[in-house]
């Protein structure tokens, strides 16, 4: 979904994040060129974000390559440190994970889609690899639906009269009527399963995770859709899973 600018959007601030976004862990070293074409940038605007960036200490260079340091961590920590989010969730992630078998996930939402702060994987079952940072579009995802279904009417009203999505598989919910019906199903009970919409052979339920009464992330497990069916899906998961988040909810209450 893309937003058009304002009058106060600063247009050489926004290229300099999508150098930065154009690395991945697909693509943690990247030449010059790889750069200007994941951006769209010509190679001289790129080169001059990467030695500003060099210069700043966010991204090395060795010999062709460039890649990102550690130092950008520090973009995101003010914001994960002020939620204290990630490291109170973390442990119930860990303990949900060792109850059910299954790889656990926590993510809040960005726009029109999810981002990932914290994850026990168990085992791979998708075929792009999930870390920190990721992100899937909302609508086809049980934790995007929980945030999704939470958003306030304007809010959510603000993301439906933007809404246009692809589909991602053939089960994948594209139109706006059949999401906004799915998101009142998550709403009234309170936590959200996506069956093969986001990729094929992937289930997962999600449910939320609350501060001062406000939701304010998801936590999610996921697992193969083949091994049983979508009712034993939830009998063996949603407890634990329902556990978990009232757990992390509870702890944040203390922060």
């Amino acid at each position: 979904m893309t937003i058009p600018p304002s009058g106060e959007y600063v247009q050489s601030l926004a290229r300099g994040l999508s150098v930065i976004r154009a690395f991945s862990a697909e693509s943690p070293s990247m030449t010059l060129a790889d750069i200007a074409r994941a951006t769209g940038l010509t190679r001289a605007t790129a080169r001059r974000f990467l030695l500003t960036l060099e210069e700043l200490g966010y991204v090395r260079a060795d010999e062709r390559a460039y890649s990102l340091t550690p130092r950008v961590l520090e973009l995101g920590f003010s914001y994960l440190s002020s939620l204290s989010l990630t490291e109170v969730a973390q442990p119930h992630l860990e303990q949900l994970s060792r109850a059910v078998g299954e790889s656990t996930s926590a993510s809040v939402l960005d726009g029109a889609d999810i981002v990932y702060i914290a994850r026990v994987p168990t085992r791979r079952i998708m075929t792009v690899n999930i870390t920190i940072g990721t992100r899937f579009p909302a609508h086809a995802t049980s934790m995007g639906r929980v945030l999704l279904g939470n958003l306030s009417a304007d809010e959510l009203d603000h993301f439906l009269t933007r809404f246009h999505a692809e589909s991602l598989t053939p089960r994948t919910i594209t139109t706006r009527d059949a999401l906004l019906e799915e998101l009142g199903h998550v709403r009234e009970q309170g936590w959200a399963m996506v069956d093969q919409e986001l990729e094929f052979g992937l289930r997962s339920l999600a449910a939320p995770v609350r501060r001062a009464g406000q939701v304010v992330a998801a936590i999610n497990v996921s697992t193969v859709a083949g091994g049983s069916s979508v009712a034993h899906t939830k009998d063996r998961l949603l407890p634990e899973l329902l556990k978990a988040s009232t757990g992390i909810t509870s702890d944040l209450s203390h922060y």
